[in-house]
C-alpha cells in the first residue's frame, strides 16, 4: 500500500497586515522586509481564532475536497509548536470539533520541519497497515510567541494552517520517500525564550538569523541531494520543489546551488510570511491543481532543534494521476 494525498486544505486568519500596515516603532519599512525575506504580508488571528480553530477549518476543507466523511479518517496528526493548550494534544481538539470518533490523534512538534515529520510517520503506519486513511494538519498561531518590539523575528512569521487527507491505496503513486534528521546541537540558535518546565511561561522566539540561514541552506542542498540519489533521480527528473517557507533568498539559493529552473520551486512566503510547520501545506494547497500532472514532487524543511526533512510525492505517471480525482 502507497500513502497518497486525497485531498488539501487550508485556513488563514481573517486579518491580514502588509509591511506598510506594521507598526511605526518597529523602524522598518516594506523595501527594507521585501529586500532581505521577499515577505510582503502576514495574516494575523484574532482572540477568537486559535490554532485548532484554524486546523479544523483546514482539515473540514481537505476532507470535503478528498470527497469522504469524517467517518473514514482513523488518524490525525496536528504538526504544530503553538497548541491551544498544554495537554491535550491540538489533534483531539480537531478530532472532536471535526466529529471523528475513531482511531487516534495526536500532535507533533518538530518546528518548521513538523509537516514532513507528521508524513514520515503517516507514511510508516499505514505501509505497516496500522491505519488506512490520516488527517494530517501543520497549523500554528506563532504571532503569540514573537515579540511585537523586536523587528528582527516579528515580522518574519505569519499564522495560518494546511491540512491533507492522506489514504492507503494499491497504486505506485503517493509518498515514495521520507526522510527526517535533527541535532541537538543547534537548539540555542532557534528556540522561545521560556516553556512550562522553565520559565512557566510560552516566551518569545529567539533566532540566530546568519546561522538559521546558513544551516538552512546547507540542509536543503544536502537533504535535496540524499533524495536524488537514493531514489536514483537527477534533477532534472523533478517537477517541483516545495520547500518551507521562511525566506525567499533561501528559496533562490535552494534553484541557483541545484541547478533547477527558479520556475520548478514554489514561493508563497510573499503572501503568508512564515507560518512554520503550516508553511509546506498551505503552499501544496495553493498549488493543488497543478499537482496532478506532476510526477515528482520534492518536499523540504528544516526548523528549530535544529530539524530538517525531505519527502518525494508522485501525483501522476503520466498515464494516471491521484487518487483525488
Amino acid at each position: 500500500m502507497n500513502s497518497v494525498m486525497i485531498g488539501f486544505g487550508a485556513a488563514l486568519p481573517k486579518k491580514c497586515i502588509s509591511n506598510n500596515e506594521l507598526p511605526d516603532e518597529l523602524n522598518t519599512s516594506d523595501e527594507w522586509i521585501t529586500r532581505r525575506t521577499g515577505i510582503k504580508q502576514r495574516y494575523i488571528a484574532s482572540k477568537s481564532e486559535t490554532t485548532a480553530s484554524l486546523a479544523v477549518e483546514a482539515g473540514r476543507e481537505a476532507i470535503h475536497d478528498a470527497k469522504i466523511s469524517p467517518n473514514d479518517i482513523d488518524l490525525v496528526i496536528v504538526a504544530t509548536t503553538t497548541g491551544d493548550l498544554t495537554f491535550p494534544a491540538t489533534a483531539t481538539l480537531v478530532q472532536r470539533d471535526l466529529g471523528i470518533k475513531q482511531g487516534a490523534a495526536f500532535d507533533v512538534s518538530a518546528a518548521c520541519s513538523g509537516f514532513v515529520y507528521a508524513l514520515d510517520i503517516v507514511d510508516s503506519y499505514i505501509k505497516c497497515g496500522k491505519f488506512k486513511c490520516a488527517l494530517v494538519i501543520g497549523a500554528e498561531t506563532f504571532s503569540r510567541v514573537v515579540d511585537w518590539n523586536d523587528r528582527s523575528t516579528c515580522v518574519l512569521f505569519g499564522d495560518g494552517a494546511g491540512a491533507v487527507v492522506i489514504q492507503a491505496q494499491n497504486t505506485d503513486l503517493g509518498i515514495q520517500y521520507c526522510r527526517i534528521r535533527s541535532d541537538g546541537e543547534f537548539v540555542e540558535r532557534l528556540k522561545t525564550s521560556g516553556g512550562i518546565s522553565t520559565t512557566q511561561s510560552v516566551g518569545f522566539a529567539q533566532m540566530d538569523g546568519r546561522e538559521v540561514f546558513r544551516f538552512a541552506v546547507e540542509k536543503f542542498n544536502e537533504s535535496l541531494k540524499q533524495l536524488l540519489a537514493d531514489n536514483n533521480l537527477s534533477i532534472d527528473n523533478v517537477d517541483l520543489i516545495i520547500p518551507h517557507q521562511a525566506n525567499s533568498r533561501i528559496l533562490e539559493k535552494i534553484a541557483e546551488d541545484s541547478g533547477i529552473s527558479k520556475e520548478k520551486v514554489v514561493v508563497t512566503v510573499s503572501k503568508h510570511a512564515n507560518t512554520s510547520a503550516a508553511s509546506i501545506p498551505l503552499a501544496l494547497h495553493e498549488i493543488k491543481q497543478d499537482l496532478i500532472t506532476k510526477k515528482n514532487v520534492v518536499l523540504l524543511s528544516m526548523g528549530a532543534g535544529f530539524t530538517w526533512g525531505s519527502a518525494l510525492i508522485r501525483f501522476s505517471d503520466g498515464s494516471k494521476v491521484s487518487g483525488r480525482l
